[in-house]
Parts: structure tokens; C-alpha cells; sequence
């Protein structure tokens, strides 16, 4: 009996042994922090790992959760500055950096920074007119990031953001901001079809000009080279009368001969050359135009020389008598003698 009664107190004591272990090991994951309670009141806060407690003395209070979390915010109706009825959501990320702060200064964590985050979406919203707040959208983000981040610091937490996901304006309104956009466009494209027919004018304005600029230009040049041509040509033509004279003063007919010859050829020219003549007659003087061409031939071998001639002298022409037969012309309009 007395022995019975020994291996149950070292079996009962053996068990207490392992139940004290049990209570007095804690073992805390990663993310997460407990706190420690003695006798109700904090003490501290244990880090992940391997922990000792006081077994039955200290106990843990709360399992705190220290990862990055997101709290969904639900749609809710905003009036902006301008008297728009929007309903807009959001999504808030938070962090405990504090656990025994976030466990003992508030009570439910969540549902305050849920209230506190839809309280100040309200605020911001409502401060900003429809087209400020359809266009700002980082603006609000911003001013509610450091709102809420503000409030939430005392309890051990910090927001690290909090983003508008939609803002939905009543359908009517959807309609008239879309007739405004269209209007604005139309006129956009309107302003810069003017802007594209003004720039085209004054480019063709601007390539008329020079091209009356250029062809005023090629006309004066033009007239400048018909002047001087004619200059040239009239120069050419008192030279040669000049020569002409020179030659008649010392005496030569044939240098006469010459000149006459030249012009009446050129008369004849341009009789034959007109485009109203179909029939050319020719008058009874132009027997004189032949012996004209013997004066020519004359003067060009005074001037150039005999050739069987070593020193070039001039060998005197014969004249010679050419004897041309002339039909007396008929006018067929003169009266007839009875």
C-alpha cells in the first residue's frame, strides 16, 4: 500500500511538472505579437519564437497581428462643394507598429479605422468640386493618407495608404458631362480646322507673293537682256554704217553697192518669209540686185586678197556686163488706151 500510494504522488507530481512546462513555454509564429498580463495589468510583449512565463501567474492577454492588413471601405454617398450627389469606396492598408498600444487604447481595431476612414472620406470630398474631384483623384488619396494617418497614431497604427477605388456620379449627371465633353471636343477640332485653313491661306498667300516676286524679277532681267541685246545690235549696226561711210568718203561705190545689196536682200527676205504671201513678185528692178552681188564679191577680194598672189595685192575686177532681159509687168487695173 505504502508503495502504491509512493508512485502515484511521483506520478501526480510528474504530471504537474510537465503541465507547469507546458504553461510557462509559449511559442509566438512570425507576424504576430502577444502580450502578457499579470494578474490582469500589462507587463510586456512577447516577440516571436521561443518565450518563458510565470506558469498561473502571467498569462497572455492578446494575439496581436503585426503584417501589413487591408480593411475594404464600402460605397458611400458624398456631397461635393458644388451640391453632386457621387458615391465612392475606398481600400485602407494598415500596420500595428505597437501591439500592447493597439490592443488596450481602442477597442475593435477595425470597425474604428473603418469609421474614422469613411468620416474623412466625406470631409475630403466634400470640400472639392465635381470636376476637382473626377480629376484629382491622387489629391485625395494624399489628404486622406495624412488625415486618417494623423488619428490612427495614437493607438500604435500606421496607414500606409488609403486609395479612392471608384466615384460614380448619378447618371444624369454621366450624360451632361458627356454632351460637355463632345461640345468641347467639336470645338477643339472646330479651332484647329480655322487654325489649318488660316496657316494654308497664308502659305499660299506667302507662295504667290514670291512666285510675283520671281516672275517680276524674270521679267526685269529678261527686259534688262533685250536691252542690251538691242544696245549690241545697235552698236553693231553704227559700226557698220559707220565703216560704210568711212569707205564711201575715200571713194569706194562698191562699198555702196555693198550696202544696198545687204538691205534689199533682207527686204526680200521678209517678203518671202511673211505668212500672208502666197505669190512673190518680182520687179523689174531686181536686175540691179545681181549687179549688187558682183560689187560684193569685189569688196571681199580687195579685202581678202587674190590667193595665187604671194603678196596679197588686190587684183582690180573687170567689170562685167550683164545683160538681163525685163518683161514689162501689166497692170491689169490700169486703163487701156482706145
Amino acid at each position: 500500500m505504502v508503495v502504491g500510494g509512493f508512485s502515484i504522488v511521483v506520478v501526480a507530481l510528474v504530471v504537474l511538472v510537465i503541465l507547469v512546462l507546458f504553461a510557462g513555454i509559449k511559442t509566438v509564429p512570425q507576424g504576430y505579437r502577444y502580450t502578457i498580463q499579470r494578474f490582469g495589468r500589462y507587463i510586456r510583449t512577447l516577440e516571436p519564437g521561443l518565450n518563458l512565463i510565470v506558469p498561473f501567474i502571467e498569462t497572455i492577454g492578446v494575439r496581436m497581428n503585426v503584417m501589413e492588413q487591408v480593411l475594404a471601405v464600402p460605397t458611400q454617398e458624398v456631397i461635393t462643394k458644388d451640391n453632386a450627389s457621387v458615391s465612392a469606396d475606398a481600400v485602407a492598408f494598415f500596420q500595428v507598429l505597437n501591439a500592447a498600444q493597439a490592443a488596450y487604447q481602442i477597442t475593435n481595431l477595425e470597425s474604428a479605422i473603418l469609421n474614422l476612414t469613411k468620416t474623412n472620406i466625406r470631409s475630403v470630398m466634400g470640400s472639392m468640386d465635381l470636376d476637382e474631384l473626377l480629376s484629382n483623384r491622387d489629391a485625395i488619396n494624399e489628404r486622406l493618407l495624412r488625415v486618417v494617418d494623423e488619428a490612427v497614431e495614437p493607438w500604435g497604427i500606421k496607414v500606409t495608404r488609403v486609395e479612392i477605388k471608384d466615384i460614380q456620379p448619378p447618371k444624369d449627371l454621366v450624360d451632361a458631362m458627356g454632351r460637355q465633353m463632345k461640345a468641347e471636343r467639336e470645338k477643339r477640332a472646330q479651332i484647329l480646322e480655322a487654325e489649318g485653313l488660316r496657316a494654308a491661306q497664308i502659305l499660299r498667300a506667302e507662295g504667290a507673293k514670291q512666285s510675283a516676286v520671281l516672275q517680276a524679277e524674270g521679267q526685269r532681267e529678261a527686259a534688262f537682256r533685250n536691252a542690251e541685246a538691242r544696245e549690241r545690235l545697235a552698236e553693231a549696226e553704227a559700226k557698220a554704217t559707220r565703216m560704210v561711210s568711212e569707205a564711201i568718203a575715200e571713194g569706194n561705190v562698191q562699198a555702196i553697192n555693198y550696202f544696198v545689196a545687204q538691205k534689199y536682200t533682207e527686204a526680200l527676205t521678209s517678203i518671202g518669209s511673211a505668212s500672208n504671201s502666197k505669190i512673190v513678185l518680182m520687179p523689174m528692178e531686181a536686175s540691179s540686185l545681181i549687179g549688187s552681188l558682183g560689187g560684193i564679191g569685189a569688196i571681199a577680194r580687195e579685202v581678202f586678197g587674190d590667193n595665187g598672189d604671194g603678196n596679197g595685192a588686190a587684183q582690180p575686177s573687170r567689170p562685167r556686163t550683164n545683160t538681163v532681159r525685163t518683161t514689162p509687168s501689166v497692170n491689169p487695173l490700169a486703163p487701156r488706151e482706145s
